[in-house]
């Protein structure tokens, strides 16, 4: 049975802009009508989502984008992915008697690399000046904005951890001790104060790009870094692994960071080219699990059907098992990431796929890295196995505690195109930072504790992130921008997306609404690193035949309400010029809009 629905796309010619607020999209659209582009538009809407979705990023966290330039022709990486601490060691928290870094406190901190890639991704791509894209973000933190149910229910639950363990928290959130209620106005006056001083400082000098840079060392080298070094002096605080726990983060990290451009990660499929970041983030899985599926007739399938769902989900159990052994900064680790994707690699793999769902996490064995695969197949077999569900943060069949991520897509009428999902820095992910009104991100936590792998704990590194954005490119000259929230999910939506959307023919509206899955077969990126093998998650939509078969062919099926899993947007430039854009329905407010 095919699954789909008659949802319009928005079409335009001036300009598109998708992400995961009301609010924000209208901000992007407004940021484009006044003369910016693309990345301006981007900008503007990634600080004004760090205002109205704090349980979902802030300034504090980190933020990888894909950029592409109409000037150019070029597809490229801004790295806003903080790296390690100098004394982030692995002896340091093994000596704090852990296995595993928390999933919260101040232990997970790396250093901050949202506002820098922001302020890169300004100078060197945008055309706006500094107040132009912070002064709606300025607004809506000092004058209010309407809170999302989410948020106000976030705020409830940790409300007394707050008050007990992180009273900067509660005097954030919970002012004058009344929680707030859903679309009650919520404000942040500090936040606001430290983003008018950033200005302030800027203003300073009349030159644009002078401006950004002052920006950038009053974030990195300023008041901002002296308060969070001399917050994090003191501050010694409780996390999830039961115990209180000080930062290794200071003011010298700060300082000594700054944000990158890199090229992109690609593979050819269909006559598309899709761009993704590089092993320091889990965006190739996506492209091997296209490289595993080119072998197979996927157009010949029914897209909602168990036979696709099946092969999709096995191709994508082989990337992320790939994933575990291999991914990790290529800048400290030999990444073999061009045989992962090869199509000679990919051939072999591809014969593990059966009819039969799998129960094993079966990482290929590349030459000249044996030791490396046995001992992390070790490790991995030493972790625990979930007795629950291993469910995406964001969706409606969760607590509200877990946090999660936020995801912009633009295009402007000169065919710039921004794809980006900022993430971390959330409200409930560590205390705030007095007298800045944000607090610190936990992408820590994804490092692992033994020694010598590519994703172990090294100072310097950057942590094996789940933030992928994505941009593919036809040789047609159509190109699109899309990506989603959702940890390790991500590319897996995505997949699914992306090959609806080249095989089956409908529009990007249509693609979105159908029903979605995953699989958590493979152990987690997030605290406490568990896994579900064989375990697969579908939308009740997809049908109970569907679901039946499933079931038949092995898998492990959790069944979740219609429009649960997901949170999807996709933007599109067709060669002729016409402007395509869509957001999910789910959770009810991801928009796109257009002109």
């Amino acid at each position: 049975m095919s699954v789909f629905t008659t949802r319009p796309e928005i079409l335009g010619t001036y300009g598109v802009v998708t992400s995961t607020h009301w609010i924000a999209t209208a901000v992007g659209m407004s940021i484009l009508e006044k003369g910016g582009n693309a990345f301006d538009a981007a900008v503007a809407t990634g600080f004004v989502l760090q205002v109205v979705e704090p349980h979902l990023n802030g300034i504090g966290g980190d933020m990888p984008a894909l950029v592409y330039s109409a000037e150019t022709g070029v597809v490229e990486v801004i790295c806003g992915q903080g790296t390690a601490p100098v004394n982030a060691s692995v002896e340091h928290y093994r000596s704090e008697g852990l296995d595993l870094i928390p999933g919260d406190g101040l232990l997970a901190t790396v250093i901050p690399g949202a506002f820098d890639g922001w302020m890169l991704m300004l100078r060197d791509y945008g055309s706006m000046t500094l107040e132009e894209v912070l002064s709606p973000a300025i607004s809506y933190a000092q004058n209010g904005h309407p809170v999302l149910p989410r948020v106000a229910a976030t705020i409830a639950e940790m409300s007394g951890f707050f008050k007990s363990h992180w009273p900067t928290s509660y005097e954030t959130w919970v002012p004058n001790g009344v929680l707030p209620e859903a679309y009650s106005l919520v404000r942040n006056p500090v936040l606001a104060e430290t983003l008018k001083r950033i200005l302030k400082e800027a203003s300073v000098k009349q030159d644009r790009q002078e401006q950004i840079q002052l920006a950038r060392d009053a974030f990195y080298k300023g008041f901002v870094a002296e308060k969070i070094a001399n917050y994090l002096a003191t501050a010694e605080v409780m996390d999830s692994s039961g115990d209180c726990h000080k930062a290794v983060l200071n003011a010298d990290d700060m300082a000594q960071w700054s944000a990158t451009v890199e090229a992109p990660a690609t593979t050819e499929y269909q006559g598309w080219e899709i761009s993704k970041t590089d092993s320091w983030g889990q965006g190739p899985v996506l492209l091997q699990s296209l490289s595993l599926l080119k072998g197979i007739d996927v157009g010949a399938m029914d897209l909602c059907g168990a036979d696709f769902v099946h092969h999709a989900v096995e191709a994508m159990k082989l990337a992320y098992a790939d994933r575990e052994v291999y991914y990790g900064d290529p800048v400290f680790s030999k990444v073999p990431l061009q045989h992962l994707l090869s199509d000679a690699y990919n051939h072999q793999r591809r014969k593990l796929m059966t009819a039969t769902a799998s129960a094993e996490l079966r990482a290929g064995v590349v030459p000249g890295f044996n030791t490396q695969h046995q001992q992390t197949m070790e490790l991995l077999t030493a972790i625990g196995v979930s007795t629950e569900a291993v469910y995406e943060p964001t969706m409606a069949h969760l607590s509200e505690k877990p946090g999660d991520t936020v995801h912009i897509d633009v295009i402007d009428r000169h065919g710039n195109m921004v794809s980006v999902t900022p993430s971390g820095g959330w409200l409930q992910s560590s205390p705030t930072i007095p007298g800045l009104g944000f607090c610190l991100n936990t992408r820590a936590q994804m490092y692992w504790l033994e020694p010598g792998l590519p994703a172990s704990l090294v100072p310097g590194s950057r942590p094996r992130t789940t933030l992928t954005p994505s941009i593919a490119v036809h040789e047609d000259g159509s190109r699109m921008a899309f990506g989603t929230p959702g940890g390790d999910q991500q590319d897996q939506w995505q997949l699914i997306f992306l090959l609806r959307y080249i095989h089956g023919k409908r529009n990007l509206q249509e693609v979105i609404d159908q029903p979605l899955f995953h699989t958590t077969h493979f152990p987690s990126s997030f605290y406490p690193r568990t896994r579900q093998p064989g375990h697969i998650m579908v939308e009740q939509s997809m049908g109970a035949s569907v679901i039946a078969e499933l079931r038949s062919m092995g898998h492990d099926v959790t069944v979740a309400e219609p429009w649960s899993i997901g949170r999807l947007t996709a933007a599109r430039r067709d060669s002729d010029g016409l402007l395509r854009a869509a957001a999910t329905p789910r959770l009810m407010q991801a928009y796109a809009v257009g002109r």
